[in-house]
Order: structure tokens, then sequence, then C-alpha cells
């Protein structure tokens, strides 16, 4: 039986139907938003696999092309693996739902968004993560949720929800905020040097419609819900429990306060490893084999309460530092001399060196999703190996994590990125992740503007970014300024904030409890901003400001604009024209359909050898214009002679000199060049030349 329910949600219908489709899933949804409809499925496996020590939760985010009147690209013509766009979506809906599944849980989940219509001024990613929120809500799967997301846009002043397509043009806030009904969970935002205080505002405006999502699911649970499921987490025994603490509290609290990441980690491996030998001499095998698990649950339960209560009780971080203390940083530019832009930017254990290569028009990244968006200019792409966390593993393609982490680098730079008229170049940076101890995210932001300026591109102003983390005690929190890998690993909030010294371009905040407070967000924000300001100091410092000039070995492009209509007159006949301007001077063309053409070039001669060349093949031949031509052909009654490229016009016999002339030869002969002179254009186009009206006077002659 289907059950449907309704929600203006910004200017817009938003229909809930259960009861009709999937239904031997947990949980399922149809989502309508306009003409948006999106299938949400929630899946629980019946028990959790054996030996498992964590939640495997699974979300896949489906494009189906026909979704928006597309057929694949490839030879297959068929979705293959995920798009970036999809990717990105997955985690949007993965990061709010996580938290709020019980500890302990082990059952695997899986949801799948299937995107099925699209209406472009409809987001078909709120559709999903709302949709995900209400199939989980309405199963039996345990979650403590609703939670609901919307997408908020700053217009003349004013916050809209979910903006349509025309909204988002004009608006200089792109911020996507889920929670539950009582506390904010994850926010992504892209902003154009947006202020703290309007990102803030944002957020609570949000927040007040979140709520009314999260209220209507919570309806809707009351009518069709499920019994949840009882989840039997296992806890181990107060002795043991008492046992482990005794043991190693104190020695655990000296190890934790190790400064450096590796030397700390070996302290902490030695004392959980001299824990599992104590605990075996002392009781024996059996009781060994009963309670080892539990020796490492309660390890790691105590772990965390210490560096909980050192933060938040202490003010003491693991490293020494102060909650908005900032590990030493380096910059340094120009590392690769051939390479167009390097940047290598060192904050305490995290190193990330970032590339740049200036490319042409035809080097834009070609999209193949449910955007109206056919390629981009500027990409930013992030590696994280092994090696940068001391690790053994192989080398594979990009997972999730640095598809989301590049994107987030990419975000934040676009809003200072010269536009295209400016800078007519295609633009690819590659971080590489050398060292990692957190942060390594925003370690790339910085790497990417110390690598722009290196190379001389002509940004709008430099951009740093910080992570900030939280520790909650009772009532007690500290938030802490330029967070490392355990504050991350045990810690409750992971809030990413990219900008200049103007404003916010880019925001990322997860949280691993039940959600943060304004007051929180609103102290994290601004010690957000002064540690973006430190760190800008810093880049500054390195290099002042961009480069003059390009790296002598990057391309230099000449941009000219020729008729539609003299393409191909350029091209030639099956691209020969063009091979041989390529060929004859040794530069890339690209030519687009409107007629731009961009001519790149390391050797500037090239360049304007190329351009004069293309000159002269849409150049229109005039009356009474004079031009050196080469003699193609002879005739009995006159030559024929090229004066620009597939350009010929006749210079008649009676033309070629002041006086008779009985044979064409006794002037000029094939290959010969002659000035010449353009007498008339006739009716039918054909060109009609004058060798003698181009000659000296008679006086300059005798003389």
């Amino acid at each position: 039986m289907l059950n449907e329910f309704r929600l203006e949600l910004g200017g817009r219908p938003l229909v809930l139907e259960f009861g009709e489709l999937a239904k031997q899933a947990n949980g399922s949804v149809l989502v309508r938003y306009g003409d948006t409809v999106v299938l949400v499925t929630a899946t629980m496996s019946l028990k959790p696999r054996e030996g498992i020590d964590f939640f495997p939760l699974l979300v896949d985010y489906e494009e189906r092309m026909y979704a928006a009147g597309k057929i694949p690209g490839g030879w297959g013509r068929r979705e293959g693996r995920p798009s970036e766009d999809a990717i990105l979506s997955a985690r949007m809906i993965d990061r709010p739902l996580r938290p709020l599944f019980p500890d302990g849980f082990r059952n695997d989940v899986q949801i799948v968004a299937s995107v099925l219509c699209v209406d472009k001024s409809n987001s078909p990613t709120i559709a999903a993560l709302i949709g995900a929120s209400a199939a989980l809500h309405i199963s039996n799967i345990p979650f403590s949720g609703p939670v609901a997301a919307v997408n908020v846009g700053f217009v003349g002043g004013e916050f809209i929800i979910n903006p349509t397509l025309a909204q988002q043009a004009n608006s200089s806030l792109d911020i996507t905020v889920a929670g539950t009904k009582d506390a904010v969970m994850m926010v992504e935002a892209a902003a154009n040097e947006v202020p703290e205080k309007v990102v803030l505002d944002a957020i609570g405006f949000a927040h007040t419609i979140v709520k009314q999502v999260c209220e209507l699911q919570e309806q809707i649970r009351e009518k069709i819900g499920s019994e949840k499921l009882e989840v039997a987490v296992a806890q181990p025994e107060a002795q043991i429990d008492k046992w482990v603490r005794e043991a190693i509290t104190q020695d655990l609290s000296a190890a934790l306060l190790t400064p450096d990441k590796l030397e700390r980690q070996r302290l902490v491996d030695e004392l959980q490893a001299s824990l599992h030998d104590a605990y075996l001499e002392a009781h024996g095998d059996q009781a060994y084999e009963e309670h080892g698990k539990a020796l490492d649950m309660v390890f790691d339960t105590v772990m965390k309460e210490e560096v909980r209560r050192s933060i938040t009780k202490d003010k003491i971080r693991p490293d020494g530092r102060k909650p908005d203390e900032i590990r030493p940083i380096s910059c340094q530019v120009g590392l690769l001399p051939r390479v167009h832009g390097t940047g290598l930017f060192t904050r305490g254990q995290t190193q990330v060196l970032t590339a740049l290569t200036l490319g042409l028009k035809s080097d834009e990244q070609m999209l193949d999703n449910l955007t109206d968006d056919e390629s981009k200019r500027y990409i930013h792409h992030y590696n994280f190996p092994a090696f940068s966390v001391g690790e053994v593993r192989p080398v594979r393609g990009p997972g999730r994590r640095e598809i989301g982490h590049g994107a987030l680098a990419e975000r934040a730079l676009l809003p200072v990125i010269p536009k295209e008229e400016e800078f007519p170049y295609t633009l690819r940076l590659v971080s590489e992740v050398l060292e990692s101890n957190g942060s390594s995210s925003m370690a790339s932001i910085c790497g990417s503007t110390l690598s722009l300026m290196d190379a001389g591109v002509p940004i709008k102003r430099p951009v740093a970014g910080i992570a900030m983390g939280l520790m909650m005690l009772g009532d007690d929190f500290t938030i802490l300024t330029d967070i490392q890998g355990l504050e991350d690993a045990l810690g409750d909030m992971d809030f990413k904030v990219a900008g200049t010294s103007e404003g916010i371009t880019a925001l990322q905040m997860d949280i691993k409890i039940g959600g943060v407070t304004q007051e929180i967000m609103a102290q994290a924000l601004e010690q957000a901003r002064q540690g973006r300001l430190f760190i800008l100091n810093k880049i500054t410092a390195a290099i002042p400001a961009p480069r003059a000039e390009l790296s002598p070995y990057a391309p230099r492009i000449i941009t000219m604009e020729i008729p539609v209509d003299k393409i191909r007159d350029v091209i030639g006949p099956g691209g020969k024209i063009i091979r041989e301007i390529i060929a004859k001077t040794g530069v890339a063309i690209d030519i687009e359909d409107d007629g731009r053409v961009y001519i790149a070039s390391t050797d500037g001669e090239g360049g304007g050898q190329a351009q004069k060349l293309i000159e002269r093949y849409v150049k229109e031949v005039e009356v009474g214009e004079t031009y050196l031509g080469t003699v193609k052909r002879i005739m009995n009654f006159g030559a024929f002679v090229e004066i620009l490229p597939g350009k010929e016009g006749l210079v008649h016999i009676s033309q070629l000199e002041r006086k008779r002339v009985n044979k064409v030869e006794d002037v000029v002969n094939i290959g010969d060049e002659v000035l010449v002179k353009v007498i008339e254009i006739d009716r039918q186009g054909r060109i009609n030349l004058s060798r003698k009206e181009a000659l000296p006077p008679e006086k300059e002659i005798e003389a």
C-alpha cells in the first residue's frame, strides 16, 4: 500500500512515498523533489561478519544517465565506475548518518540512492540524503536519527533554501547543512570570500528548516515505522576493565605526551604488547584466550579517555601545544625546475608537495555526469601514498577519501583562479602527501597556493586552510587549532576551514557525536580565522605575490578570434592547413566552435609566426590593396597568382607590364614572387589583379 507524505521545502513540494517500490529492503522510499526523483533503499545483514571490529556502512549513489536525458560516453554506452560527483554525493550522505548508529553495532548496512530523474534546479543529493534517513528511520535498522539536509544560497543579502540554477548563478555562498532536530551534524560549503558571520548565520538558518524535515520523518515513523533491532554490544567485564586501568594509566599518559608521532605510536604499541604479556603471565593461557580482545577494547577506551581528559581539563595536547597553537610551518617554492609551478608546505609532521601544470583549452577535463557542465579548466588531484604514514600497501587508484580531499582543495581555490578571458589556460594541480600527521587536505590547499604563485598565475589572493578539532567531556569542551592525527581519530569534530584574508572560500565539518551548538561553531570559526591569517603570513613571507613571468617551460598562449565561417579555411580539407601551420611553427593550436583560437608555444617567435599565418588564411581580399603573391599557374592569357593562402587571382597578360607583352613567360614564371594590386572582384567572386598597377611610378624607374 502506498503511503505518501508531503512538505513544502524552499517553495517546492518534497514528497516521500513508501510501500510501493523495493519492498524487500529493510527500508525504502521514493523521494520526489520538484521533478527530481530518487529511490533510496537501506538494507542490513542478518548478523555481523565474524571478527569484525568496525561498523561496515556502505553508501552508494548511483547516477543513471537517463535521469538527465543522456546516453553515457565510452564504448559500452553504459554507466561504469561512479563519477567524482557521485562519489562526493555518497560521502555527503555517509557523513551525517554514520555517527548515529549505536557504538558496537557490527552488522553490514548498505544504502543505495538511485537517481531516476533530475530536475536541474532540485538537488538529487539533498533528496537522496533525506531519503536515506527516512529509509533508515522507518526500518528495523538501529539508527538514532532522523537527519535532514538543505542547501543554502546567499543572494542580495538574503538566504535562500535550495536555490534554483538561476539563483545559484548569483549566489556568493553554496552551503549544505545536515543535522538532527537538536544539532548540526555536517556542513559542506563553497564560498566567494564570505565573512564568518554570514556562514554562521547561514548554518543557523538552514538548521531551522532541517528541524521541519526531521519532524516530518518522526511523523512518518509513528505511522509506518518498524520496531528497531536490539543490538547486543559486547562489554568487557568489570574486573578486566579495572585490571587494565591499574596496569597502564600512568605509563599511557607519559607515552601519549610524546611530541613525535612515530615515537609516540611506538611507545603506545610497546605498552599495549606488554599489557598482553603481563595478563598472559598473571592469568594463564585459558584466561588470555578468553579475554585477549577485551584487553584491546579497554586499552583503546582508556587511551581515548586520557587524551580527552588531558586536553579538556589540563589543556595539554599530545605534542605539548596550547589549544590554539599551530605547529611549526615551512613554505618553499620552485623545487622542481622544469615543472610550471611547485610549492612545498610543511606543518609539523604533515608535508605536501603540489605541482602545477598549465595546458591548453583542449586539456580541460571532460565531464560525463548528470549536470549540464561538459568540462572544467581547473582541476585539483590529491594523492595519499602509504609511505606518508609509514605504512606498506599496494599503490592503487584514488579512493573516495582522495577524491573528497581533492574536491575540497579545488573548491577552496576556485574563487581566486583568474577567469579564462584573463588567463586562457587549463590548470591541473597535483598534491602529493609526503608526510601525514593530520590536516593533509588543508596542507594541500596551502601547497596549491604556493605552486600557483610560483607559476605566475595571477590569483586574486592567497588561500590557506586549517583543520579545527573538538574535545568534549561532560559540559567542558576545548576547540583545537591545527589538529594532528591522534586528535582527529579520538576527537569529536573535524572542522576544515579555508579562505583568504577577506573571507571563507570552503568549509567542511564532520561530527562524531550527536551534533554541535552555535556557540561551538562560532568559536571554532573565529579560532580558524586567526589560524588562517597566521598561515597566510607564512605563505606571503615565502613568496609575496605571483611571479611576474611564467616558467620558461610553460606554454605561452596567444588568443585570437576569427570569423566562424573562416574556421574551415584555417583547418583545411582533412586538417591539412592546420597541420602545416603546426609543423612549420612547432606550436599547439586549439580552435573553438565560436571562432576563438588558442596558440600555445614555449617559443614566442613560433607563436607569433603561427598567428600571422592564421591571419593570412582568414584575411579577406580587398580591392585596391597590394599583395606579395606567388605565381601558381601560367596560361596563354595571363598568370594566376596566390595572394593569400587558398586565394588566387588572375593577372591578365595586359596587366603584366606597362608595355605590350607577347608571352607571359617573358615576365613571370611559376614560383616567382610578384607584387600585385587587386583591381576588381567580380560578381562571381573572381579576383582580377594587376602587376603594372603595383609597379613604382615611371620617374622612380628612370631615376
